[in-house]
């Protein structure tokens, strides 16, 4: 079979994901992040399969979440995506093979099925974040049309229990809504307001007010959370406020050196580099800020 026939056979081999995928997907999931992982001496992103079956799980119930699975020949799942829609940005991943057939054009034909649904739903941008230190996907995505906007790092250490004098961190409301999403929109140009509204009922979203005005917001210190500020202050009010951080840690971009010195101050320290890729739109941040492992 020759390479357009092979791939052509990959794409067909597509198809929507179901709840009852959850444990073999969960479990791939586990497995490739855990490969790559201890390939490059990095902790893996999952401590143990559970937790990437209850992602996987949560991703393909969510009315907001676009999946898709790749088979085999057998009809045995052995990948899947996913394309977070819930907001004008959509964030893709996590996007996982099983570690037996990688490099077999099955991440490729998913991606490419995400970004065709990007672009049929008109979002204007669709972003993601990768392992720097996973090169293939770094040369898949950007031959895909995904260009770097901004180096990370991942940082993980012991809760801070520190304040910012001047800058109070409270938890959200749902009547600071309006007030987030103005932060986000003169940060980034657009908002996740559906993603913090979800934060707010979930009890995770926090903002910070300097002089009776909110002026930074976080949906959780962690992976899975993004953070807004005006100024590096009102991030670091944010996340000396954090009772614990989520996961594998939070996400600061290496650029924000001044951040990044104030993390390394506190005992901080970084996990991992990463990568932040955006295809369509993109708007360099006006402010300070801390994206999620989406974007």
């Amino acid at each position: 079979m020759n390479t357009s026939n092979a791939q052509a056979a990959v794409k067909s081999s597509l198809r929507p994901g179901r709840p009852e995928d959850g444990k073999v997907l969960g479990k791939i999931c586990y497995e490739a992040f855990r490969s790559i992982s201890e390939a490059h001496n990095f902790p893996p992103d999952f401590p143990e399969s559970d937790a990437a079956i209850g992602l996987i799980t949560m991703l393909l119930t969510r009315p907001d979440a676009y999946s898709v699975v790749a088979q085999d020949g057998d009809g045995r799942p052995v990948g899947s995506n996913f394309l977070w829609e819930s907001d004008t940005v959509a964030g893709v991943g996590p996007i996982t093979v099983d570690p037996d057939v990688q490099n077999s054009s099955y991440g490729r034909a998913m991606m490419e099925d995400v970004i065709r649904r990007s672009d049929e739903q008109g979002h204007p941008s669709v972003r993601l974040v990768q392992a720097a230190f996973h090169n293939r996907s770094l040369s898949l995505y950007t031959k895909l049309g995904f260009d770097t906007v901004e180096p990370l790092s991942n940082i993980q250490g012991a809760p801070l229990g520190l304040a910012i004098e001047g800058y109070s961190v409270r938890k959200m409301g749902i009547e600071d809504l309006e007030s987030a999403d103005a932060v986000a929109f003169r940060v980034h140009g657009h908002t996740r307001h559906n993603e913090v509204a979800a934060a707010i009922e979930q009890g995770t979203a926090m903002v910070v007010e300097h002089n009776g005005t909110i002026t930074g917001y976080t949906t959780g210190v962690g992976f899975f959370g993004h953070t807004v500020g005006q100024t590096n202050l009102e991030i670091q009010a944010l996340i000396g406020a954090a009772e614990n951080f989520a996961g594998p840690g939070f996400l600061v971009p290496t650029r924000n050196s001044e951040l990044l010195r104030w993390c390394f101050s506190h005992g901080l320290r970084i996990v991992q580099p990463l990568t932040l890729m955006s295809r369509g739109l993109y708007q360099e941040p006006r402010g300070a800020f801390l994206p999620s492992i989406l974007y």
